[in-house]
């Protein structure tokens, strides 16, 4: 075969290589996205409610939020503005929550501002995650309180538990997940979560 013959060949095999190694390539950056904000869940004494769902995010990404005003969940919750947002695209999935005017009498809790965010991302193939929430002008008990350190608890009279930012995260292998609850109280017939948000991602 001639010189230019073998020239040739090489150049379609280089190629044909090439096409075979951006398509792999293309393959494996391929990003999934999931996600929720969850402002308001109260189950008590048998009744459920979630208020301000933004539902699950699709896995292909895009964005959702809900906002609703001037709540009174159950007796137990009032809020004056609630919203939620998720949202996926590029190498990041968000979630965002928040709820302005905020009082949980059984815990004798009042806030001006309660807020949480979530944010799962990828650096290639590797993912990770962070969170964080905001508490303004927050009382529990008639005691001014702000965002701590992850999964801090308070024992109240009663038998009630209040968390706050309370985060939960999983990074394993291409897959990263986390949740933050601004606030997570439980007790005796009772479960209210206040301003959570969920971020998930695979690389």
């Amino acid at each position: 075969m001639s010189t230019f013959a073998l020239s040739r060949v090489s150049a379609i095999v280089a190629v044909a290589l090439a096409a075979v190694t951006v398509g792999v390539s293309g393959a494996s950056a391929a990003t999934s996205f999931s996600g929720q904000a969850r402002p308001l869940s109260v189950s008590a004494f048998g009744a459920s409610v979630n208020i301000g769902n933004t539902g699950a995010l699709p896995s292909s990404g895009g964005s959702q939020s809900a906002s609703l005003t001037n709540l009174n969940v159950l007796g137990l919750v009032s809020v004056g503005l609630l919203q939620g947002t998720t949202s996926g695209s590029g190498s990041q999935s968000t979630s965002s929550a928040s709820l302005v005017t905020v009082s949980i009498p059984i815990i004798g809790l009042t806030a001006d501002v309660v807020k949480s965010t979530s944010t799962a991302q990828c650096s290639g193939t590797t993912p990770s995650v962070s969170g964080s929430s905001e508490l303004l002008n927050v009382t529990l008990l008639g005691l001014p309180i702000s965002a701590p350190m992850p999964n801090v608890a308070i024992t109240l009279p009663g038998g009630i538990s209040v968390m706050l930012n309370e985060q939960t995260s999983s990074v394993s292998g291409n897959q990263g997940s986390i949740t933050v609850n601004a606030i997570h109280v439980t007790g005796p017939g009772i479960d209210i979560v206040v301003s959570s948000a969920e971020s998930d991602i695979t690389c």
